[in-house]
């Protein structure tokens, strides 16, 4: 029923299209558009507008594949370009295949994971000289470590395993030139050249500079920071700087102190029930409940298994439940607090131990032991039980200044940041970035700046504005909520809801804790948005959510998330009220229900038919409507999903916004994640990422010898290409497609 309701509000939004399209897109709208590039950015296309309508897919669509390589439809070749381990900077270390290379020569290589990316053209040759912007958002230990990493995560690790690993994430930044006489691309040695690390010096900016919050004892007036983790998805902005967003990062630290407190106490007093095996048990700490659950008899350093003791008086011993009767007790008179701080509980930070263990480097240094946020110290300036809060935002980072500190922008919220993306710009009005959370049960949000956008606009715009969270009514139509402490409606819910912030600091590292309280909708995982560069209609992806529930239950179905669970995903989009991307209304409609042809539905249309053959797809992630209005679509199932189900590997779609039509256009190696894509301003050189190709590998022995098996890329039809488990070692890498005729990727 809900999904029905929905479904007869979709010729508003299919109707509306086309008529602000038309609207938009005559000549004094072109010229809008040039004049508000930057700079550096080359004008559109002389004879055609770059921003078509309605184009044309002029490729047959390739079939499900599972074949260690790239397929692309017939007419269509491959580069590998800039793949993990590409010298670009300092001293330019070659990549040991053995993977012997070590920290310091990483932090002059091309990281690992590859992820969201930016082409930032050059004045003179924009087509063919740029500067490409490269996320890397993790790293698979078990490969670029030559025998897997030592003692992860417990420790201790050794202090060049860390670093080097540390050194894997962030950004590259790469000068990149074509060869006009090959066609081919490669990295161009000149000063633009960088590496942004987990380890790179940044300045806190906006609300949350200076805040009590982020002071720790690298920076006592938190006003500074080091390094970017778990870049994803990304964004830029009308001056000509980089957006990268940082998503995963709680995993990265561990608070253990108050547990390893109770752990002392408990191994001293001991408790043991004749209805239990002897010995001691210990408290099991819930992070999402920020309360301990139960008691287990497994020490604290160990993670949770099977063998924990519930409060629901049939599983938990009898020995278990006198544990329980005395330990407020227990814990009020040795003055030990076990609560962890919400800005740390509603993110997920761990208790037990961190994601990569880099807190248990030895030797022991202080850019190490910040990844552990236990409390170590009566002050906050003397130990990093801050440190969680310097991470969680979009950074920014000026490609063409290499001596440039990035900084972070505070005022864009702390949460799971996918990307942030870029609304078109109108002079005289402000601008506009749509971001994801990505996580089961999140929300979507809006950042509008208080600046207003100009030819000069530059400088710190980002430090000021409103940041907002959406509701998506079951009507169709929705509502941007101004998570601002000043704002009257969001104070009320606050009081109302019991939650106190004490400014707007306090707000913003507390960006999920203010959106409940504002009321926002939980959403399917919101991971990439893209913008219609001429109808500002907005697109944005929800994965799947394996959390979600049918009509009852802890997370329900609504209209904006019909299905419960909700394995494959789908894609939603919304206009704003007036055409005008600062609005706080909305109206909102379903684009694709992704899955299997059983499961699925285009939805244009009311009675849009199912996915096919041609482009059934499934968690849809990475998303990107090009200067040609083709809406690129990428996959990032897990391995069980590619290896498994009727979808093969992941993969990159294209698809046409106004009819509907859906294209599979190219696959990727075995077991990695189709992600970034960007072009040159003429739509002729289309880069894309594949990360983590062969993550299911163990150390020597591989499930992807991509991209150096010799097998770039291959045609319908082609022999499948196999992996050899002993042969070469997986590399995330980017690739540019190009036509063989030269033409535009994708058109007719």
């Amino acid at each position: 029923m809900i999904l029905e309701k929905r479904l007869s509000r979709r010729q508003v939004l299919t109707g509306s299209l086309s008529a602000a399209v038309a609207g938009l897109f005559g000549a004094a709208g072109v010229a809008s558009l040039a004049e508000a590039r930057p700079s550096f950015l080359p004008p559109p296309l002389q004879g055609k507008s770059p921003f078509g309508l309605n184009p044309t897919l002029d490729f047959d669509a390739i079939p499900v594949t599972r074949s260690d390589t790239t397929t692309l439809p017939h007419g269509y070749k491959a580069q590998v370009l800039i793949p993990w381990g590409e010298p670009i900077t300092g001293g330019y270390p070659a990549f040991d295949s053995a993977n012997s290379n070590t920290g310091d020569e990483q932090e002059q290589q091309v990281g690992s994971h590859h992820d969201g990316m930016h082409y930032f053209p050059m004045v003179g040759d924009p087509n063919g000289h740029g500067i490409l912007c490269v996320n890397h958002e993790y790293v698979d230990q078990r490969v670029l470590h030559a025998a897997g990493p030592t003692n992860s995560p417990n420790g201790p690790r050794p202090e060049d395993e860390v670093r080097k690993e540390i050194a894997a994430h962030g950004v590259s930044v790469v000068e990149l030139k074509k060869d006009k006489q090959t066609g081919d691309w490669e990295v161009f040695r000149g000063n633009y050249n960088r590496r942004v690390t987990a380890g790179t010096p940044m300045e806190i900016r906006g609300p949350v500079r200076g805040s009590d919050l982020v002071k720790t004892k690298h920076s006592p007036n938190g006003t500074m920071a080091r390094g970017t983790i778990n870049n994803c998805a990304h964004g830029y902005t009308p001056w000509g700087t980089y957006l990268t967003c940082e998503e995963n990062w709680a995993g990265y630290f561990v608070n253990k102190v108050q547990l390893t407190r109770i752990d002392a106490l408990f191994d001293a007093r001991g408790f043991q029930g004749t209805s239990a095996p002897q010995g001691n048990y210990y408290a099991r700490f819930d992070v999402g409940q920020n309360k301990i659950i139960g008691v287990t008899d497994e020490t604290v350093d160990q993670k949770p298994t099977s063998n924990v003791y519930t409060q629901d008086g049939n599983t938990l011993t009898e020995a278990g439940r006198t544990f329980l009767g005395v330990l407020d007790d227990l814990l009020a008179a040795n003055n030990i607090n076990i609560e962890v701080p919400r800005e740390q509980s509603r993110y997920g930070v761990r208790t037990v131990s961190s994601r990569y263990g880099w807190e248990t480097a030895e030797p022991s240094d202080d850019k190490y032991d910040r990844f552990d946020a236990s409390i170590k110290s009566a002050a906050a300036t003397a130990d990093y039980r801050n440190e969680p809060n310097t991470m969680g935002w979009v950074v920014e980072i000026d490609p063409f200044d290499p001596t440039s500190t990035p900084k972070k922008r505070t005022t864009m919220g702390r949460f799971a940041h996918e990307g942030a993306w870029l609304a078109p710009t109108q002079f005289g009005q402000p601008v506009v970035f749509y971001m994801g959370d990505d996580a089961r049960n999140e929300y979507i949000y809006k950042f509008v700046t208080k600046a207003r956008y100009s030819r000069n606009l530059r400088g710190d715009v980002l430090d000021e504005g409103t940041l907002y969270v959406a509701r998506f009514d079951d009507n169709g139509r929705g509502e941007w909520l101004a998570l601002d402490i000043n704002d009257p409606k969001f104070r009320a819910a606050a009081l109302a809801a019991g939650v106190e912030f004490k400014d707007q600091a306090d707000v913003l590292v507390n960006t999920r804790l203010a959106a409940d309280v504002a009321g926002a909708t939980k959403m399917d995982r919101p991971e990439w948005g893209t913008v219609h560069p001429q109808s500002r209609e907005a697109y944005m992806t929800l994965t799947n959510n394996s959390q979600r529930t049918g009509e009852d239950g802890n997370n329900p179905i609504d209209a904006a998330n019909p299905r419960g669970p909700n394995p494959f995903g789908h894609i939603i989009r919304w206009r704003e009220q007036g055409n005008r991307s600062w609005a706080t209304r909305f109206e909102w409609d379903l684009f694709v229900l992704a899955g299997p042809e059983n499961d699925s539905q285009i939805l244009p249309e009311q009675n849009g038919p199912a996915l096919n053959a041609d482009n059934i797809f499934a968690s849809p992630d990475g998303l990107w409507i090009d200067q040609f209005g083709i809406l690129w679509i990428q996959t990032d199932m897990s391995g069980s999903q590619q290896a498994a189900g009727p979808f093969g590997e992941n993969a990159m779609l294209a698809a046409n916004p106004i009819t509907g039509e859906i294209k599979r256009f190219l696959a990727g190696p075995k077991d990695q994640e189709t992600t970034g894509v960007v072009s040159t301003p003429d739509g002729k050189n289309l880069f894309v990422n594949f990360q983590h190709p062969g993550d299911r590998s163990q150390p020597g022995r591989f499930t992807s010898n991509w991209p150096d098996n010799g097998a770039v890329y291959r045609h319908p039809g082609d022999q499948v290409v196999t992996v050899d488990p002993n042969g070469p070692r997986p590399r995330s890498a980017t690739i540019v497609v190009t036509r063989e005729d030269g033409g535009v990727v994708g058109l007719k």
